[in-house]
């Protein structure tokens, strides 16, 4: 895809991951729609993005329909919609015994309902042009139980099957879907976990998340990049150690 003057929609776009992909995309020329529920990160996202003309910043809780459908049809009022990134994500990192049902409800409603209800906006927005790309922010914790990360790894598995069924029935209606599985990323996701449990001077930056979004977006629209796991050369959980 092209991204010059294409409007790309990006959720929990306010900081970490989401912010440097708008960053990204407004290089390339794209106009970015900036969803978020923290009004004043988001504020001072589309500040330091200086792209007036080529940003739009709405407050969105994205685990509400009527939100997430509100801050879909804002962004279609001011170009078609061709990319969907549904990135907004969070986790609380307990021992299974120690979740509090709040903390399930909230890693449920974010991580698997938001993701759900941004692809569902994102569709009815892209099937009456028959384009468009819908990129899901999932995580290598949706390929193997994660101790302390029971709740998320339970929901991102559920993102990922999920995922896999949007793809099948986005296709008939030439709109691409992507799987992409970040390890490690230093981003504030990991504010509630331990030093110990987050080695984070060993994860990925935010843009290399970034980069790996858009060389998916920039492939040619007959390719699908159906899943892609992005992991640092130090995010040793799945590596032989050397002798």
């Amino acid at each position: 895809m092209n991204l010059k003057n294409q409007l790309c929609v990006i959720t929990g776009a306010a900081r970490g991951i989401g912010l440097a992909t708008a960053l990204k995309l407004l290089n390339q020329g794209a106009k970015v729609a900036l969803l978020d529920q923290d009004a004043e990160a988001l504020a001072a996202a589309e500040t330091e993005l200086a792209a007036p003309d080529r940003v739009r910043a709405v407050c969105c809780d994205v685990t509400r329909a009527d939100a997430v459908e509100a801050a879909a049809q804002a962004a279609a009022d001011w170009a078609p919609i061709r990319v969907w990134i549904n990135n907004a994500g969070l986790a609380r990192h307990r021992w299974i015994q120690d979740y509090s049902e709040a903390e399930i409800d909230l890693m449920i409603s974010v991580n698997l309902k938001g993701t759900i209800l941004g692809s569902q906006a994102a569709l009815r927005a892209m099937i009456p042009q028959r384009s468009g790309h819908i990129i899901n922010i999932i995580s290598t914790a949706s390929l193997r139980g994660i101790p302390s990360e029971t709740v998320y790894s339970a929901a991102k598995w559920g993102v990922r099957g999920f995922t896999h069924g949007l793809a099948e029935e986005a296709a008939p209606h030439r709109i691409r879907v992507t799987a992409l599985l970040p390890g490690g990323v230093d981003t504030a996701f990991w504010d509630h976990a331990s030093d110990k449990d987050a080695p984070r001077k060993l994860f990925l930056q935010p843009d290399h998340i970034a980069e790996g979004i858009l060389r998916c977006l920039e492939m040619d629209d007959l390719c699908v990049p159906r899943e892609l796991v992005l992991r640092s050369l130090d995010d040793s959980d799945f590596s032989v150690k050397p002798d």
